[in-house]
């Protein structure tokens, strides 16, 4: 539901501005607003849930996100929609790292795999079902009142969850000793990312350009970030986030850099092939979600698959996945180029199977891996800050790949067969980026393995230590 609301909104946005009569600016915000409070929230939710509950904080996040779901479908005005939205991005943003946080918590070995390949199955096909599901909803809904429905669904799905997370979920599982609360740390680490991600998320409005000195200051605080929570770390006080999971739990920094990479070009796809598909094709917004939903069914399937498989093969199954991501989105961009336009929706059906059947094989098996020498006590908030480093590589592609498609547009008497050929090749290129990160990881793991004899970071656990122990 939280992920599904990141692409969902895109394909009613004309609906949207014509009902309430907004402008681009305001239709940027109800869509961009809520990455933004979605990607704030992550890492100070994820120590909150390790601190008082992760069940306590899951059912309150959850709560909610069902209420400003109400809210904006409710809307009487554009304010009121991007406030609900905003509201509703901080909702799911403290909801996301309890998910990974009581995998860690509730299941170890091979089943905390296939726990984490369902994790992934449910990442990759929210995040891909979004236009097919907002077209969906509007063709049965109507064009005049159907952009309120894709908010107000999330109210009986929500009250559902809510049920079975209170009838499901165990109690506890808090840290159990007073919480000490890194205030500090979380000021500087909020204003940071909000400092990264403003510009990406009004790129399109020409955030860019006029907030580019944005990005330096983001840098400067997240550094001053990082030397807080070494400063506390020393002094054995309780941090928002402990460095060392980055610089001593092995395979966690590269993990998170993958992730980060792989979301750049997994994240900015779906605007591309919406806007080449609706803009320069001329199809519906239900028949553009139906052509890209090759790529989501072969993600949903692999990624259950993958969870059982990460056990047996390690960080080479994320190496062969990205592999496949490669292929498949390389050949969707030469197929997209070189076919007639009557044939292109048909023919892309292939490339991007492949291309989701290896998506499948990243997001799942590189949570498992990344996290898996994490101690438990840290889950919340080491998954809070994966979650939030793939949330900043969405923001760069849903900026950087549109824009693409838009300047490549521009400068070639508005072909737009070439235009979303090249910025699928940049997807492409990006997920290059992850694949190399990937096979650095991997070799490295093996070569660790081998000199020293000790267990493989990057392959199945020898199953001689827990999974809560740091070392």
């Amino acid at each position: 539901m939280s992920l599904l609301d990141v692409s969902i909104v895109s394909v009613a946005l004309p609906s949207i501005q014509r009902a309430l009569g907004t402008d681009a600016a305001g239709i940027q915000w109800v869509v961009s607003g809520y990455a933004l409070t979605f990607g704030l929230a992550l890492v100070p939710a994820g120590r909150l849930g390790d601190a008082f509950g992760r069940r306590r904080l899951f059912m309150l996040a959850l709560s909610g996100f069902v209420l400003f779901s109400a809210l904006a479908g409710a809307a009487p005005s554009t304010g009121w929609l991007i406030a609900a939205r905003l509201c509703q991005g901080l909702a799911a943003g403290a909801m996301a790292p309890q998910n990974s946080a009581l995998i860690q918590q509730l299941f170890s070995g091979a089943e905390r795999g296939r726990a984490f390949g369902f994790f992934g199955a449910t990442v990759g096909l929210s995040t891909a079902i979004g236009p097919v599901t907002g077209g969906v909803i509007l063709a049965l809904a109507g064009e005049q009142a159907g952009w309120r429905w894709i908010f107000l669904v999330n109210v009986p799905i929500g009250v559902v969850a809510l049920v079975l997370a209170y009838r499901l979920l165990p109690r506890g599982g808090g840290s159990g000793k007073r919480a000490e609360i890194d205030y500090l740390g979380g000021a500087l680490v909020g204003a940071g990312v909000l400092a990264v991600m403003l510009p990406l998320v009004l790129a399109e409005a020409g955030g860019l350009a006029r907030l580019w000195w944005l990005f330096p200051v983001g840098a400067g605080l997240l550094a001053a970030f990082v030397a807080w929570e070494y400063r506390m770390t020393r002094r054995g006080r309780e941090p928002l986030l402990n460095i060392k999971l980055l610089t001593g739990t092995a395979g966690y920094g590269t993990g998170a850099a993958l992730g980060m990479a792989y979301f750049v070009g997994f994240s900015g796809i779906w605007l591309v092939f919406a806007l080449f598909f609706q803009a320069g094709l001329g199809y519906t917004p239900l028949q553009s979600g139906l052509v890209v939903t090759s790529f989501a069914l072969g993600s949903a399937a692999s990624s259950v698959i993958g969870g059982r498989l990460v056990e047996r093969f390690g960080r080479a199954l994320t190496v062969t996945g990205l592999t496949m991501v490669v292929v498949g989105l390389a050949t969707t961009a030469l197929v997209i180029r070189l076919t007639p336009p009557e044939s292109t929706g048909v023919a892309v059906i292939a490339p991007l199977l492949v291309a989701g059947i290896g998506g499948g094989w990243v997001i799942s098996p590189n949570t498992t891996m990344t996290l898996r020498r994490v101690p438990v006590g840290m889950a919340g908030s080491a998954g809070g800050a994966l979650q939030t480093g793939q949330r900043i590589g969405a923001a760069i592609g849903t900026s950087a790949l549109p824009g693409t498609f838009y300047a490549v547009l521009a400068t070639n008497g508005r072909d737009f067969k070439a235009a979303a050929a090249t910025a699928i090749g940049i997807a492409a290129l990006t997920v290059c980026v992850a694949l190399s990160i990937g096979i650095v990881e991997w070799r490295r793991a093996r070569h660790r393995a081998a000199g020293v004899g000790a267990p493989d970071p990057g392959a199945p656990d020898s199953g001689h230590h827990h999974y809560g122990d740091p070392h």
